[in-house]
């Protein structure tokens, strides 16, 4: 940071001070003296329409200025409560006085005088609600903001001096005039002593001079960041993380302390008081500046001749000082985490809910915000492309300090881990260079855009990587590779820290507090020389060609050093290096130009100055933070208006200033002319001068004059311009070429249409894009415009929507300009598969398109249209390829038939046998159903159907799986038969004998599949007979249901024949046909199957039912054969006598001895007509019925 001294405001009639205090969240001044002095002053900034003069470079005056009257002795404590807008005061007989603020003045509100001791401090929590007072008797009282008294106490036997709130509230710290503090609760009672470190061997009496204990409402700088400050007399103070901390922060300011006071973000400790003058006998008044672990940063030399007190404003960028009767104002210029690299503005800030840095990349062109949360933040580095954060590592790892490498959008590139830490960063184009105090490490970057492949595959197979080095600070290094990546020596102490870094891409300089400059060169880091400067150098700064070095000192001193220079000293030996005559004080930011070595800017308090040579020009009214400086122009940042709002910065805070040699050729040009403006610029020339001179000669159609400064300024393009312009013989042709040159393109087509040169405004309109207005211009044109160029605009402007995903807008456009690629796309992102069919069917054969499109309709599953698409363009494989993936087994079954591809069979068997690894029969089956493959899907279907019936669970499940086998033969018979008819309609001689050959071909085909074809409905019929005498059994038709069973006999290979027979001698038993129960029965006892106890169990039951009825059935029903008409029993399904076969009714189960009977069209089963015509559907194949009889 630097603070210089800004402004004096006098107290009339030389009225002594005592106190002062800034209000933080309204930015009033009150200010205590003697004789009952008391005003509050008002400072405030005056807002102009120049937006380069903001914050403290703004004037400011007093827009209050109100004496306050009520005091009669000394005022000496005054104390703000900022939420709401009281101001607390006490002077030297104890009276309190407390005010308000009422249209625009301060009124008395309160008034309390105790009248037994003199108040020594008061203080308002942090939200405002309780303030405490303390009397020096040891009086104590705790009151709210409406004045109310909360709690009061007397510390018996002590003197007090000072009271501080604990961020929270739940704390009081008392200090007593013996130097010692006491914790109390909130409620007034003794918690414990705080332990004084900082008096260590210290002797005599002290005096406490300060307490403060930051609040934390504007974020802490780092996580567990020291916050409570004490201070005594003697300039010994301790900065503590809490009231417990047993290793506090330990200073020794060396002088003579009357107050201290923390900054509104915790980062600056303010120490005021006096020192006693090395030159001078008598003391001086100074303010030194503490960071919260103990580092100086900062000393203020005030004049006068005692100084009181001291306040920070509440934006942290001022200070006020209380100085015998004057109040001095301090600027304070901080050293914000910041950088810019690449026309983006990268800082840091904290917030209070945040314990992470909250790092922003501000693009200053487009105003876009890229924020990163960082922990552990120590500081921000930037340049050209890239920036650093160096940061603080987590005590998990092994080393400590962590570089960052990022881009312009806080995109990490690289890190290095470190064990030195990072107190000084230095960026150049391939390097970054990390200072301690002790040593330094350079590593040599590079980034993924610089990588080569060849360079990419040598990082990856070499081990060792030699792009990191370190040093220690004291090493000679010769270039020849030493300083191996060994942290160990880093350590070593020295005795000349360093202090200061920079880099060039040639030359690295390093500071050191002695005054010495170490010079190395790069990228072999070799000590080139010494240089010796009569100053400690703060921060110094190369020129942009390495041979000027800017040296600001800790004073805020800027010198120059000439690198180049040579000179003989008395002893006659030749010295590289010279300090430069030249000096200005209170600068705290400079910047060289990147084009030129004798150009730099520098802020000086609150004035920017840009030299040339060492002469400056006008200085501007600036506050600003300097980015960037290039082409006489100079990019600076109003950092301190962006931190106030930091997560919305504002356009308005980039400034843009031109240097007064740029202003005055732009003045020459306008008022006087080319020739003046040529000698001006060739008395301080520079390339944007002589750019500026070209392009007001091109304006005047100077073309002499601008080819020689388009030379001097070597601009090539400009040089070939200036050529094609001098080809041309019309003068209105040149204008129009210059106005397009110069961007107003407006200008440039009007002349063009006025020169009846149409197609030159066009060809103008297609260099820039303007698509729309060249299909304006070729439809106005007589002839309706080029056909090419038109077709041309209309394809550019369907991309233009097309880029923005507009598809419906592109489409319109490419069917005008029939580009039949992009308008698939479209259609394909509409999902306008309508649109994307028509496109295919309008393209002629083998039209590069087809593939592409086939291969579309593919991933949306429309299997037909892919392949018409690729039979289009004889790519029959794709096609079987397209089939296969959707599923499509008898689409591609038949194009590999009818196209003569063998490899589908194998690749069928391949992939249903994948599934049958994996059981996935169901899908293996619907896979060959697909391809047509019936016979080998009611196989699979059959094995599904045996191991559900083996499982006796589920029968009605069991039939449905035999029904679906059968009709999978069903289909196989179907397909034959519509082969040989196929293969008839071809021969028609053989179309006589069509159905006999479809029959023998079936034969020839299925031979080894026959049983399977034969028996194709049997188990279907078994387990529909078992299921249909079960349910006869069960409604009561026990007679249906015993023949039912008869029938079912013939089916005990497929059913369990004692399941068969139990439910036939159930049913017989309940039929009164003891003769087929007792049939049953011996049939059971004699299945190989049954265990003895089901033996003995059948033997038993057998036993008890024919003991008590005769093994005869009560009753036998004969019906007539209709074909030997003998008569035979009716529960037979074969004649005896003629052998003659019955089919059986699947409604009822009863063998069928009519003629006329119903038949099903799917199955071929026959069941009788009564009995059918209540049925919907067929019992066994479950197939509607249609129509009548068969």
């Amino acid at each position: 940071m630097f603070i210089y001294l800004s402004k004096k405001i006098a107290i009339p009639n030389n009225t002594r001070l005592r106190c002062v205090s800034w209000n933080r969240d309204q930015g009033f001044i009150a200010c205590g003296g003697e004789d009952g002095l008391l005003k509050v002053l008002k400072l405030e900034i005056q807002s102009g329409g120049d937006n380069k003069i903001r914050g403290l470079a703004a004037p400011s005056n007093l827009s209050m200025n109100q004496t306050l009257e009520g005091h009669s002795g000394a005022v000496q404590v005054v104390t703000w409560n900022g939420h709401y807008q009281k101001l607390t005061t006490s002077d030297q007989y104890g009276l309190i006085i407390v005010w308000m603020l009422y249209k625009g003045n301060w009124y008395e509100e309160m008034i309390n005088n105790r009248n037994k001791s003199l108040v020594r401090s008061m203080a308002w929590n942090a939200d405002g609600q309780k303030i405490c007072i303390v009397y020096e008797d040891g009086a104590v009282i705790v009151g709210s903001v409406d004045g109310n008294r909360i709690w009061g106490k007397e510390l018996k036997g002590y003197q007090l001096c000072h009271v501080e709130w604990s961020p929270d509230g739940k704390l009081l710290l008392f200090g007593m005039s013996n130097g010692e503090i006491h914790l109390y609760d909130s409620q007034g009672n003794m918690c414990s002593k705080l332990a004084i470190y900082c008096l260590t061997n210290v002797t005599g009496a002290v005096q406490i001079t300060g307490i403060d204990w930051y609040n934390g409402l504007q974020g802490y700088i780092e996580p567990n960041c020291p916050t409570l400050a004490v201070c005594f007399d003697n300039g010994r103070a301790q900065i503590m993380k809490h009231e417990n901390d047993e290793n506090p922060v330990l200073i020794d300011t060396g002088m003579q302390v009357v107050q201290i006071q923390w900054n509104n973000t915790g980062s600056a400790l303010a120490v005021a008081g006096s020192q006693k003058s090395a030159q001078q006998d008598k003391d001086i008044n100074v303010v030194q500046f503490y960071t919260p672990f103990g580092e100086h940063m900062r000393t203020l030399k005030v004049p006068g001749r005692s100084m009181s007190a001291v306040s920070w404003e509440g934006g942290g960028l001022r200070i006020a000082l209380a100085v015998d009767s004057f109040i001095y104002f301090a600027n304070i210029r901080p050293d914000y985490k910041w950088g810019y690299c690449a026309n983006t503005v990268v800082y840091a800030f904290t917030k209070p809910d945040r314990m992470e840095h909250c790092v922003v990349f501000w693009e200053t062109n487009t105003t876009e915000r890229h924020i990163k949360y960082v922990r552990n933040l120590i500081s921000v580095t930037a340049y050209g492309d890239h920036c650093v954060l160096a940061t603080r590592a987590d005590e998990t790892t092994g080393q400590v300090y962590v570089l960052v490498l990022c881009n312009s959008i806080g995109t990490p590139l690289e890190s290095k881990y470190i064990d030195i830490e990072p107190q000084y960063v230095a960026v150049t184009k391939t390097h970054v260079i990390a200072a301690s105090k002790e040593a330094f490490y350079v590593w040599q970057y590079k980034t993924p855009k610089k990588l080569t492949a060849m360079e990419v595959n040598q990082a990856l197979g070499k081990k060792k990587d030699n792009r990191e080095r370190v040093y220690h600070i004291d090493d000679t290094p010769s270039g020849a590779g030493e300083g191996l990546l060994d942290f160990s020596k880093a350590f070593a102490p020295t005795r000349d820290p360093i202090c200061s870094v920079c880099a060039s891409d040639k030359l690295l300089i390093i500071g050191r507090e002695s005054g010495t400059l170490n010079r190395y060169s790069l990228p072999h880091v070799a000590l080139v020389n010494k240089h010796t400067v009569n100053c400690r150098p703060h921060s110094i700064s190369l020129n942009c060609n390495s041979s000027r070095l800017a040296i600001i000192d800790i004073a805020g001193l800027l010198t120059f050093f000439d690198l180049d220079a040579k000179w003989v000293n008395q002893d006659g030996q030749e010295i590289q290096g010279q300090h430069l005559d030249f000096e200005r004080k209170d600068v705290w930011d400079m910047k060289w130009a990147e084009d030129n070595t004798e150009l730099f800017a520098m802020m000086e308090k609150t004035r920017m100055y840009i030299f040339r040579n060492l002469d400056p020009e006008e200085p501007i009214l600036s506050s600003g933070y300097i980015c960037h400086f290039e082409d006489l122009n100079i990019k600076a940042v109003l950092l301190d208006e962006i931190l106030k709002d930091p997560e919305h910065p504002n356009k308005e805070f980039m400034m843009e200033m031109e240097i007064k040699s740029l202003r005055d050729t732009r003045d020459l040009l306008d008022k006087v002319g080319i020739e003046d403006a040529a000698q001006f610029i060739e008395d301080n020339p520079h390339p944007r001068l002589w750019r500026l001179l070209a392009e007001a000669a091109l304006e005047n159609l100077d073309l002499k004059m601008a080819d020689q400064a388009f030379v001097r300024c070597r601009d090539y393009q400009g040089i070939e311009f200036v050529k094609r312009l001098g080809n041309l013989q019309s003068e209105t042709m040149r204008s129009a070429e210059v106005a397009a040159y110069f961007k107003r393109f407006e200008e440039a087509e009007r002349m063009y249409l006025d020169m009846d040169r149409r197609d030159l405004a066009v060809n103008l309109r297609i260099k820039l894009g303007d698509w729309f207005r060249v299909v304006q211009l070729l439809k106005a044109g007589s002839g309706g415009g080029d056909d090419t160029q038109l077709i041309q605009a209309w394809n550019a402007i369907g991309d233009y929507y097309a880029d923005r995903q507009k598809w419906s807008n592109a489409v319109q456009y490419y069917v005008q300009g029939n580009n039949q690629e992009r308008l698939a796309e479209c259609y394909y992102m509409l999902e306008d598969f309508i649109g994307l069919q028509k496109l295919a069917d309008g393209l002629p054969e083998n039209h590069k398109l087809l593939p592409e499109l086939g291969a579309q309709f593919v991933t949306v599953g429309m299997c037909e249209e892919a392949v018409q698409a690729y039979l289009k363009c004889n790519q029959v494989k794709k096609a079987v390829d397209c089939c296969v993936e959707l599923n499509q087994w008898d689409q591609a079954v038949e194009l590999a038939k009818t196209h003569n591809i063998k490899e589908i069979d194998s690749l069928l068997a391949r992939y249903a046998a994948h599934l049958l690894d994996k059981d996935k029969k169901l899908q293996a089956i619907e896979l060959y159903r697909k391809a047509n493959h019936f016979i080998e899907a009611a196989k699979l279907m059959f094995q599904i159907a045996e191991e559900y019936a083996k499982k006796k669970e589920k029968p009605q499940r069991t039939k449905k799986m035999y029904v679906l086998g059968a009709l999978l033969i069903e289909s196989y018979h179907e397909q034959m038969k519509l082969m040989s008819k196929l293969k008839a309609k071809s021969n028609r001689k053989a179309e006589a004998s069509s159905a006999l050959a479809g029959l023998l071909e079936e034969e020839a085909l299925a031979t080894s599949d026959m049983k399977i074809i034969d028996n194709a409905w049997r188990g279907a019929e078994a387990h529909h007979f078992f299921l249909l005498a079960q349910r006869q059994l069960y409604q009561g038709y026990v007679d249906a249901s015993m023949k039912t069973c008869l029938r079912l006999c013939d089916y005990d290979d497929i059913i369990d024949p004692v399941d068969i027979y139990s439910l036939l001698a159930l049913a017989a038993c309940a039929n009164r046909a003891f003769g087929t129960c007792s049939k049953a029965f011996i049939k059971l006892e004699s299945l190989g199957s049954a265990t003895p106890e089901q033996h003995e169990q059948y033997e038993k039951l057998a036993l008890e039912i024919f003991t008590k009825h005769a093994p005869k059935d009560s009753r036998t029903n004969k019906t007539e054969c209709h074909t030997c008409e003998n008569m035979i029993p009716d529960t037979t399904s074969l004649c005896p006598n003629c052998e003659a076969k019955f089919p059986t009714c699947v409604v009822t189960g009863r063998p069928i001895m009519d003629y006329q009977v119903w038949m099903c069209s799917t199955c071929k089963h026959q069941a009788f007509e009564g009995e059918i015509q209540n049925q919907t559907m067929c019992p066994l194949c479950h197939a509607s019925i249609k129509s009548g009889p068969y």
